[in-house]
Formats: C-alpha cells, structure tokens, sequence
C-alpha cells in the first residue's frame, strides 16, 4: 500500500466581506489574537486583514466566557499568539459558522507521494491521509497526484468513498492497470 499525505502548506484565506472596500478576501496574517478582559470575563478575538484594503477586523473565538473556564495553556497560548493555537481555532467549523467566513484553501496545501516505483504490480492500492481537513475531491486530488485526466481516474480508479464528492478526512483507492 502506497501512503499520500495531503498538508497545509500555510493559513487558507478566509472568503469574508470587508465593510470598508467590500472584498471577499481576509487573511488572519501573522495569526494574532486580542484578549480584553470585563471583570471576571474575557472576550478572546482573532484578528484578520483585508487582502484589499489592509483593514483589520476580529472574528470572535470567546465572548463573555468566565476567566476560570479557561485551560491556562490555553490562555497562555492566546497571549503569546500561539501558531498552532491560531490555526486550531481558524479551523474550527463552529467559530467559521459564528463569523459567517468560509475558509479558501487555492494554493494553501500540497499532496506528498512516494516516487514511482515502475516494477510495482497492478493493482496498486493507495492510502490518502490528511494531516489537515483541506476539502478536496478524490478525482482531482488523485488526478493531481498521478498525472492522469479526470476521465481517466473514474474509468482506472475503484475507491471505497465517492469520487466527485469533497473530503476532508483520509480515503483509499485502487489504481487499475491501463489499456
């Protein structure tokens, strides 16, 4: 079995209106968060940047949440803009959903394969693993990833999950021999 990993090569963009210049394009930048405190609450933001226009605007991660809710880690993680922190609630569906932005994943990620080996039997099973949920379909993903045409993949390719519908989660397939 021939192992493919699908990973995040940077921050997808975020497709989410600027009210200054009204363009589609955000991006969270250097990933940094602004924590105010009210009393015994805490608001936590990510801050992200018009691609357009350069302004900057928060999306919300905790609104009102009680300081003793909070993990220290992770509260240390939100005052040191922590990387992996950053990415963790950019990829979260449920802050995506609560801030209305939908993530834009062009150029943001990239398919590792092992090099070919052309003693290698027919059929070929291939695991594909994600490291990160890109959503990608199957057909262009293993298109990509063996060089062959659309057509070609769904007339060469058996694979346990449907081809033409987006994933976000590992697969596997079986690349029959040619014609």
């Amino acid at each position: 079995m021939l192992p493919w990993v699908v990973r995040r090569t940077r921050l997808p963009l975020l497709s989410l209106r600027c009210v200054d210049c009204q363009s589609e394009s955000a991006t969270t930048g250097a990933g940094r968060f602004r924590v105010n405190a009210n009393s015994k609450l805490l608001h936590v933001w990510l801050l992200d940047r018009c691609v357009s226009c350069d302004r900057t605007s928060k999306l919300a991660v905790h609104e009102r949440a009680p300081v003793r809710s909070f993990d220290p880690a992770e509260l240390d993680g939100y005052h040191a803009n922590d990387p992996e922190l950053v990415a963790s609630k950019l990829l979260d569906p449920l802050i995506a959903r609560r801030n209305r932005f939908t993530l834009d994943w062009r150029g943001a990620w990239r398919l590792d394969t092992p090099p070919a080996r052309p003693d290698e039997a027919w059929p070929v099973r291939v695991e594909v693993v994600f490291e990160d949920p890109v959503p990608v379909r199957p057909e262009r993903l293993i298109a990509h990833g063996l060089g062959l045409s659309r057509n070609e993949v769904l007339r060469r390719i058996k694979c346990d999950v449907p081809l033409r519908r987006t994933r976000t989660t590992g697969f596997a397939f079986t690349v029959m021999a040619g014609d």
